[in-house]
């Protein structure tokens, strides 16, 4: 059996385990969805309460939220096993076990525990763009489409890569890692606005070191027509995304490097 097939009968697995009890798995997609729900009544009360900020309408950023937790919602159901992977494999010991197996550890780490409850956030982010898509009266033709896909394949591959370095990490330590929160939620939260509103030493955080922006910014104002007003060229958001495959195959680099440093528990 090649790796691929291998990564479907996992994730099969997975989701068949969670199928045995559909009233735990239904709420909690539900509670996923009313939980990042909640984002969405903050990002309305603002606008709600001051009106467009810097010239930007609701519906432009309900765009940016929409995209950003479909992407999210996608790399946390793949990525499931990097984030648990100092507490369910390292420290019990498991992962070597998935060292003796002649299939790639990554897919082995995807396919474990494909969480179903991701589809809250997915169908959430999934209505977020409708109602953006009335509200800024954006003209979805299939050049916009593609933008929009490239952005979430882009971004899906970032959120991924952060989970990926996060378990990399692991490998020196199995404590609770709370930077790598900084970056997988407090990534969502900040990728969710227009990088305009931010200082310019963000706004480089965000571009440069973890390209959220690359991945949300740039490819919103392509599908919007809307000019930038920090004055990068409209050409940008239809290749920035190729930024998060980038990041990843790095956070893969990291990986392989961690992975030669790894000491059994057992040892």
């Amino acid at each position: 059996m090649g790796s691929l097939p291998l990564f479907f009968r996992l994730v099969g697995a997975s989701l068949g385990g969670q199928a045995r009890y559909p009233a735990s798995a239904l709420m909690l997609t539900v509670g996923q969805f009313l939980g990042s729900g909640i984002e969405v009544i903050a990002v309305w009360a603002l606008f709600h309460r001051f009106g467009d900020v810097q010239g930007w309408h609701i519906g432009e950023v309900a765009l940016f939220y929409g995209l950003v937790n479909c992407m999210f919602a996608l790399a946390d159901a793949l990525g499931r096993g990097f984030d648990v992977l100092g507490t369910e494999f390292l420290r019990t010991g498991a992962f070597d076990r998935l060292l003796l197996r002649p299939r790639s550890l990554a897919l082995q780490l995807m396919g474990n525990d494909f969480r179903i409850s991701r589809a809250g956030r997915l169908l959430q982010g999934v209505a977020v763009i409708v109602f953006a898509t009335h509200q800024a009266a954006i003209a979805w033709t299939p050049a916009t489409v593609a933008i929009a896909l490239f952005a979430v394949a882009g971004g899906v591959a970032l959120f991924l890569g952060i989970l990926v370095l996060q378990g990399t990490l692991s490998f020196w330590t199995v404590e609770s890692l709370e930077i790598a929160n900084v970056l997988t939620y407090g990534g969502v939260q900040a990728a969710q606005y227009p990088l305009a509103l931010y200082a310019q030493w963000f706004r480089r955080v965000l571009t440069f070191i973890v390209p959220l922006a690359c991945v949300a910014y740039y490819p919103v104002l392509a599908i919007l027509g809307k000019a930038d007003p920090l004055g990068s060229p409209g050409w940008v958001g239809m290749v920035s995304p190729l930024a998060g495959f980038v990041f990843l195959a790095a956070a893969f680099g990291a990986w392989r490097f961690g992975l030669r440093h790894y000491a059994s528990t057992g040892s």
